[in-house]
């Protein structure tokens, strides 16, 4: 099953979006739109994904998500921010198309903030950082230069 979702992020679902930007951008998405709500969300990464990692992720969310309801007496499995975080998400792949654009028509290395600007996105700086983050990952032409957890010093670049 990890297999085939690893290959199924390859295949683009539009010319220059795959499967695995879709859920990049669902993540980031759903993020904002429960940030703009004024609901907490957390992050979790682990150092690799295999069975026993999953398992144990799925086991702590479930766990997580009916205790946490059952304390503020509320209905955990209603969800009317998914239309919300569809539209956030909507607005992340746009973001990123205008970031490729930007990687691909400059000639030097950009820090996250300049990128932002020139991709029209000043104050996005967050979202497009977590956007170069997941490109450089999947191989999608883009170069990170820098320590990845220091955002004022990384730079962007075509690869």
């Amino acid at each position: 099953m990890l297999v085939w979702f690893l290959v199924k992020t390859l295949f683009e679902i539009e010319p220059g979006v795959t499967s695995g930007d879709f859920l990049s951008g669902f993540l980031q998405g759903t993020r904002q739109a429960l940030y703009e709500n004024n609901r907490d969300s957390i992050t979790i990464t682990v150092p690799q994904v295999n069975p026993r990692i999953v398992g144990a992720l799925i086991a702590l969310y479930e766990r997580t998500v009916s205790f946490y309801a059952s304390l503020v007496n509320i209905n955990a499995y209603h969800q009317p921010g998914v239309e919300a975080g569809k539209k956030m998400a909507a607005s992340i792949l746009e973001l990123q198309t205008k970031v490729q654009t930007v990687i691909k028509e400059t000639s030097e290395a950009l820090d996250m903030a300049t990128l932002a600007t020139k991709a029209g996105s000043p104050d996005e700086v967050e979202s497009v950082y977590k956007i170069v983050r997941h490109l450089a990952a999947n191989g999608r032409g883009v170069a990170l230069e820098g320590d990845l957890t220091d955002l004022k010093n990384l730079k962007v670049s075509a690869s």
